[in-house]
């Protein structure tokens, strides 16, 4: 099968290596050269995936069997054409359309099928979210509606912080949409992200839950299996499958939620490999992220999903602005067991930027606790330098 990758960070990357495994045919395309999938890909584009016409081009030009969408900032209203033309669109143009916008999936999840979220409102204008602040109470979160790792995304505490977080959201919003979403805080205990695989002919099957930290909006740590009760599995389970099903079509949904005193909410939901799902590339499983994306899509079937490791993953950043990154460390973590880790590739750097990832694993009966502290300090050796 031919394959067009839309977006082509180190998801992506993951994805190819994948596909490439069983002998696929991926172009990788993005908005730069020498993006980190582009350097195992079978060929690559560079465009504007925001100009409809040059996303017409590429797709005419290659002629895909499937179009896999790996980042928000797409012209996705395209897609609809594209299927009618036969292409499969992965999960579905629907899904496509309705999560690289937090509106969209927001109101399907809260108002079409009653879904348990935090309460919200949009805004256009710095006006709107001064009135939006105050019908959600403070404090308050503050996320474009079109982003990602958070980019954009802010808290308010304080009257002074609504025109800080507005500029910040707009600045950091994806795409050509100039709008944001302000929830309620909600005082949850932790957060976890749930793997849900949704198959054409087969039972949709969960992965064990992924618990994360988070800063500046962006994962730092996460590790499988998460702490949570049979109670709240349970209605995560039930939430990710309603809200997969309404949005149709076949692949890896990774579905976050909050776990809260009063239970289980939802958060937001991306339509394939989720960052914080990066912990499986330790051998937490029998298949990691990457491959059951693949599979789904394919229509290859997943018998089940088994735990096989406790296993976490810590993110390695780069400090400053480089236009050659070069790494230090990397033998250091090497040398330490049960230990591995990624380096993405990226062709440029800035502080903050996710260069690349530790990965540790033990066996089941290991306390997930002293995994996560492993992968941080194994991320901790690894210097990115310009």
């Amino acid at each position: 099968m031919k394959i067009l990758l839309l977006g082509s960070g180190e998801l992506g990357k993951e994805f190819v290596i994948a596909a490439q495994r069983i002998g696929q045919t991926i172009i990788a395309v993005d908005s730069y050269e020498n993006a980190p999938a582009m350097q195992v890909a079978h060929a690559f584009e560079v465009i504007n995936m925001l100009d409809g016409e040059a996303l017409d081009r590429i797709v005419a030009k290659h002629q895909p069997d499937f179009i896999v969408p790996e980042i928000e900032a797409i012209r996705t209203e395209r897609f609809y054409d594209y299927e009618k033309q036969g292409i499969t669109v992965v999960p579905s143009a629907k899904a496509a359309n309705f999560t690289m916008n937090r509106k969209a999936i927001r109101d399907l999840a809260s108002k079409e099928l009653g879904l348990k979220t935090a309460n919200y409102r949009y805004a256009t204008t710095a006006e709107e979210l001064q009135k939006g602040v105050e019908a959600v109470g403070m404090p308050c979160v503050v996320k474009p509606l079109m982003s990602s790792s958070g980019k954009g995304q802010s808290t308010i505490k304080t009257e002074s912080d609504i025109e800080k977080a507005w500029n910040y959201a707009v600045e950091g919003s994806r795409g050509d949409v100039v709008e944001v979403i302000v929830e309620a805080f909600v005082k949850f205990n932790s957060e976890i992200t749930l793997l849900t695989v949704v198959q054409n002919n087969n039972p949709t099957l969960f992965c064990a839950p992924i618990g994360h930290r988070q800063e500046r909006g962006d994962y730092q740590e996460s590790w499988q299996p998460a702490r949570i009760s049979d109670k709240d599995l349970y209605e995560a389970q039930d939430m990710a499958e309603k809200v997969t099903e309404a949005l149709g079509g076949a692949g890896l949904f990774g579905v976050e939620f909050f776990l809260a005193d009063d239970g289980v909410y939802f958060s937001e939901l991306s339509p394939r490999p989720h960052d914080t799902g990066m912990v499986t590339l330790a051998g937490t499983q029998n298949f990691n992220e990457f491959e059951l994306h693949l599979r789904a899509i394919l229509s290859l079937p997943i018998f089940e999903i088994t735990l096989e490791k406790v296993g976490a993953s810590a993110v390695i950043l780069a400090s400053e602005n480089s236009t050659n990154p070069t790494y230090t460390g990397i033998e250091k973590v090497a040398s330490l067991p049960k230990t591995d880790f990624r380096i993405f590739g990226k062709p440029t750097s800035r502080p903050y930027k996710r260069m690349g990832v530790a990965l540790v694993n033990d066996t089941l009966e290991t306390p997930i606790e002293e995994v996560v502290e492993k992968a941080k300090k194994a991320a901790s050796l690894v210097t990115v330098n310009s």
